[in-house]
């Protein structure tokens, strides 16, 4: 049985090898990976969070901002460009990006009346302070 089982498990990598080298570089060429959109850094302190994130081209009316559920959501849209790079308007190369992009963060107990954003310089900062700690919100129950 354990034999079977670990022939199983080879044969299924080696399918996923198969697989990965079927696809290789030039089919993922045209995809960019989110890890290179939206860039973001998150500090935490007893007070609350702060935001930063790169969001280089975006007008400030066109970034939006929710909170609700314990969940930040944060969408910048960016419509097309005109970039005319020789007398037919053809690009020959190009890497800017536009549509709508988004990220989620999961930042419990904000004090949404609170939160402040500032967009400068390609970069939105926000401060989510941390609802004030009540015995109201405390969960713990006792055993009679």
């Amino acid at each position: 049985m354990a034999n079977e089982i670990q022939r199983r498990n080879n044969n299924l990598f080696d399918n996923l090898m198969n697989m990965r080298d079927w696809m290789n570089d030039d089919f993922f060429s045209g995809l960019t990976p989110v890890s290179d959109h939206m860039k973001t850094d998150v500090a935490e302190t007893d007070k609350g969070y702060q935001v930063k994130i790169d969001m280089p081209g975006f007008a400030k009316k066109d970034i939006h901002i929710n909170y609700a559920n314990n969940i930040l959501s944060v969408t910048g849209h960016r419509d097309t460009f005109a970039d005319d790079s020789d007398k037919e308007g053809n690009i020959l190369h190009s890497e800017r990006s536009y549509g709508q992009m988004s990220r989620q963060y999961r930042l419990p107990d904000v004090d949404r009346t609170k939160v402040s954003a500032h967009y400068e310089n390609g970069v939105l900062t926000l401060d989510l302070p941390k609802l004030a700690a009540s015995e109201d919100n405390d969960s713990h129950i006792e055993i009679d």
